[in-house]
């Protein structure tokens, strides 16, 4: 082999290995982490995690997209590697969560995305396209809730605390911080574990152990209820806007089950649904299934 050949060989291996860039930017004095990769000019993808993970939950679909996609995954204040304020100073609402995200799409001159949106990325992400209509190019939807169907029993205790502002009630949601439970949902439903990496659970509880953060996430546990009063909102943008739509859903979910899955079919009939034999987090074991999926979807919509 010559050394040409062994540039060349080297130069097509770099091109099919996507680089990730970490970065972080301020909004609002909030240092903010992001993951970006692929073109600068391609359609950007715009990945919104859920609770209580941060853009790791992404680490192995970006990848698998970048090569044709700009794709930016931030994490929320208070999640992952962004700065976590104090709540004295800072709302933890899933509005100003939602105006995080808008003003680092600004930053980041992402004028037009389509979005993945899972668990709290739903709402931040719809309440995004409320305020941006015309920015929102289309939908991957997965194990995120916009209908009633989709607040099953789990939810019983924090409609509870949505009702009912005491101690007593915030701190029965204490046990939704826990190991036990972030290990729970990313085992449960899943027929194989062993395609479930450990690092999830431990990663996502470091970071909910940190000083603080405790009361951070059921401060937004509680204001997850404002979220609801907003789905009427959510299905008239599907409705008038009919984004190109792909719903991908574990139908074994206990915490947004499959009801939620079906009712965005009334707003956005021609969205495309798939419901997968997994729990919560489906990337982590049908990231096979979702990334082709994903990848036909916005080859032929964008």
């Amino acid at each position: 082999m010559t050394q040409a050949d062994s540039i060349d060989r080297s130069d097509a291996s770099r091109r099919a290995v996507p680089v990730i860039h970490y970065k972080k930017v301020k909004i609002d004095g909030v240092n903010v982490f992001y993951r970006e990769a692929g073109p600068a000019e391609a359609p950007v993808l715009l990945l919104l995690h859920g609770f209580p993970t941060s853009s790791h939950m992404f680490r192995n679909l970006i990848p698998l997209l970048a090569d044709r996609y700009r794709v930016i995954a931030p994490d929320y204040p208070g999640y992952g590697q962004s700065d976590a304020p104090d709540r004295s100073g800072f709302d933890y609402t899933f509005a100003n969560l939602a105006d995080i995200v808008d003003k680092l799409t600004v930053a980041l001159e992402a004028t037009r995305y389509s979005m993945y949106v899972m668990d709290y990325g739903a709402p931040i992400g719809y309440r995004l396209a409320l305020k941006h209509p015309e920015r929102v190019q289309a939908l991957i939807v997965q194990n995120g809730n916009a209908y009633t169907e989709g607040l099953a029993a789990f939810w019983d205790p924090i409609k509870a605390y949505w009702a009912d502002r005491s101690p007593a009630k915030r701190e029965a949601l204490a046990h939704l911080v826990t190991l036990e439970l972030t290990k729970f949902q990313y085992t449960d439903g899943v027929s194989d574990i062993s395609r479930i990496s450990p690092d999830n659970w431990v990663v996502d509880q470091a970071l909910l152990d940190r000083p603080g953060n405790r009361e951070i996430q059921l401060d937004l546990l509680g204001d997850y209820g404002s979220n609801v009063p907003l789905y009427p909102d959510f299905q008239a943008f599907f409705r008038e806007h009919r984004p190109p739509t792909l719903i991908v859903w574990g139908k074994n979910d206990i915490i947004f089950p499959e009801p939620g899955a079906h009712p965005y079919l009334r707003d956005l009939p021609d969205a495309e649904l798939h419901i997968l034999d997994t729990g919560h987090f489906a990337l982590e074991d049908k990231l096979d299934v979702i990334a082709p999926l994903m990848r036909d979807f916005l080859d032929r919509n964008l």
